[in-house]
């Protein structure tokens, strides 16, 4: 792999602003995970649907410049060739988690890394402030993501079943754990 295939992960800066919506790519919902949890413990099961679609998150619009330079929120960009190909947005949250309030990669690029590398930064971000683990949200009817956490060694922390309540295609959100040591 030459210098021209490195993928560089880049804290944002004010030039890069305009960059951090590039990475937002609608994403196939082909299943759920079906969450139980028995005797103090989450498992899971994946229940596939019969027919798949494509959906993709709204463009989010925030005070970009909080996430410059600031001790308890990052956002990092991925670039190859410098093309913006991943972002990972973080958060320093009052129970001593790196919250992820957002990771995506470009289409073309998932399954190449970049969703672990972006989380390996974050993690690192988080050590650094003396976090305890990391922690996400993620709906039951994204199946492709949750088999990302898990095999990136999150767990599943918790189930709420009416946070997406206006959304009736969402039956859950799951919370996911990474717990450091």
């Amino acid at each position: 792999m030459g210098s021209e295939d490195k993928i560089v992960i880049s804290p944002l800066k004010d030039v890069l602003i305009e960059d951090i919506n590039q990475t937002n790519d609608s994403f196939k919902v082909f299943g759920k995970l079906v969450p139980s949890f028995q005797s103090g413990k989450w498992s899971f099961e994946e229940k596939l649907f019969d027919e798949t679609k494509d959906i993709r998150f709204p463009e989010d619009k925030l005070d970009w410049s909080q996430y410059i330079n600031s001790q308890d929120k990052a956002l990092f960009l991925a670039y190859k060739n410098s093309q913006c190909i991943g972002q990972i947005r973080v958060v320093k949250d009052w129970n001593r988690f790196c919250y992820i309030e957002n990771i995506a990669t470009k289409k073309k690029y998932r399954g190449s890394g970049v969703g672990a590398l972006l989380l390996n930064k974050a993690e690192e971000w988080a050590k650094q402030r003396e976090l305890i683990g990391m922690s996400l949200e993620a709906q039951d009817d994204n199946l492709g993501a949750c088999r990302f956490y898990v095999k990136q060694g999150f767990i599943l922390g918790g189930v709420d079943t009416l946070k997406q309540s206006y959304n009736p295609n969402i039956e859950t959100t799951l919370y996911w754990y990474k717990l450091f040591n």
